[in-house]
């Protein structure tokens, strides 16, 4: 008996040991991964961020990327990013080639390169080497600009929007744009400083309104049907070929995934592509009885109608709605990431909304999304997240928010990225930011004081 004991607590004392320098086995790989999504955070976020403004005819500076785009982010990047180092390297003719962020001695770079054409800049895979995807040509010219003077708000609205620039609507929130449209028509707007009409933001979630409206579009054109299969799993007989592009829009398909909501790291800040992240999840309930927020379902819909990319694109799409400072960027291997991955202007987002109170219709009248598209996005269907907004297909609703019209879609977006559509007011109301991690930006609050302000028609 002496001698079982004995062997016991020796098994058990090894058993704590190996679990202890596991424990520190794993927590140093955990703070060397962070590393290296840190350091793809602060690639991507310089890369586009300076890209795409000079592409619209302005600039953003470094300091200015780091000082709103670079603070305030989750835990634990945010400490890590403002430590990191960075280099700018331009072509000949002075436009942005690559950034790299050095994060390890004994490791490659993190490298986000402007690719050709008007795709944005991609992040190469951990490990790639910054040349990963070779020298790209030097961006072929600028996109059109826009008028950029601003359209100051009326003096019914200028408590309003003061109150959206300071603090009235969230404490620590950092709006950055500001923009009232009604009838199609820009009636206010309001930016801060290193911002205005023609400078970018990352859309974050309101990426998944696009999405969506981008399968609307390719619906109207006979390519796809909600109802379909989203061609998910493996072979036929694969229960996740039961998903439709319907239960992924609505964020009901039945799959796991490592987190709800938008933590897509290896994705987004590690460089690995959507085929190998986002497609092949399993299914832990029957699509259609749970509602679970993903980043995952809107790239599995995406997926369903790339194929028709090749004479359809998204750049194709924004261009019929002159949404001409918006980019869909991709990942290393071609694929949209279009659940956050779009840089746009808050007149541009203005213009996507305008579709939506024109029932699908482009302002000369010719019909992009199908007859009854703005219906069914904005119809709940199935099961619903708790809180103080429902979900229809893509789009959050503003049903349960007093004094706001019942009829009220939005896109909402990390960071206080918010597109509000009242189709029975025909107003649009944009609010871009950037809230660090913790505040919260009242949008129901801000669009009631909008409305109200707003004489009825």
């Amino acid at each position: 008996m002496i001698r079982i004991i004995t062997l016991a607590a020796a098994a058990t004392l090894l058993l704590s040991t190996g679990s202890a320098a596991a424990q520190g086995q794993q927590h140093a790989l955990q703070a060397r991964y962070d590393r290296a999504l840190a350091a793809g955070y602060k690639a991507l976020m310089l890369c586009s961020a300076i890209a795409h403004a000079e592409a619209n005819g302005t600039t953003r500076t470094p300091q200015s990327v780091e000082q709103w785009e670079l603070t305030g982010i989750q835990s634990p990047l945010d400490g890590i990013v403002r430590t990191l180092g960075y280099e700018i390297v331009r072509h000949d003719n002075g436009t942005l080639e690559r950034v790299t962020v050095g994060w390890d001695a004994s490791a490659e770079p993190r490298a986000a390169i402007h690719l050709d054409g008007d795709n944005g800049c991609a992040l190469n895979p951990l490990g790639g080497p910054s040349a990963f995807y070779g020298r790209p040509a030097n961006p072929a010219g600028g996109r059109r600009v826009d008028p950029v003077a601003v359209r100051n708000a009326p003096a019914a609205l200028a408590p309003v929007f003061a109150a959206a620039t300071g603090n009235g609507y969230g404490e620590g929130t950092r709006t950055t744009a500001v923009v009232v449209q009604r009838g199609g028509t820009i009636i206010g707007e309001q930016y801060a400083e290193s911002f205005g009409p023609v400078t970018p933001q990352r859309t974050w979630s309101v990426a998944k309104s696009i999405a969506a409206t981008l399968v609307g579009a390719a619906v109207q054109r006979g390519a796809a049907g909600v109802e379909e299969s989203a061609g998910l799993g493996y072979a036929e007989g694969d229960p996740r070929r039961a998903i439709t592009i319907d239960d992924l829009l609505r964020m009901t398909s039945g799959r796991y995934s490592d987190t709800p909501g938008n933590r897509t790291d290896p994705l987004y800040w590690g460089g690995a592509s959507i085929h190998e992240v986002a497609l092949d999840w399993p299914l832990i309930d029957w699509p259609g009885t749970t509602f679970r927020y993903a980043n995952n379902d809107t790239l599995a819909a995406v997926a369903a109608i790339a194929p028709t990319f090749d004479d359809h694109s998204p750049s194709d799409f924004f261009a019929k709605l002159g949404m001409n400072h918006t980019v869909a960027e991709t990942d290393w291997r071609g694929s949209y990431i279009l659940s956050s991955q779009v840089w746009t202007t808050a007149r541009d987002l203005a213009r996507f909304g305008q579709l939506y109170l024109s029932d699908g219709k482009l302002l000369q009248g010719t019909r992009i999304l199908p007859e009854g598209w703005v219906k069914y996005v904005s119809t709940p269907s199935g099961p619903q997240p708790d809180g103080p907004f429902g979900y229809g297909a893509g789009f959050w609703l503003m049903n349960r928010s007093e004094g706001v019209p019942p009829d009220t879609i939005a896109a909402f977006g990390n960071r206080g990225q918010y597109v509000v559509v009242v189709p029975s007011r025909q107003v649009v109301i944009v609010r871009r930011g950037e809230d660090p991690v913790g505040s919260s930006f009242d949008i129901a609050a801000l669009t009631r004081d909008v409305l109200a302000a707003l004489p009825a028609e």
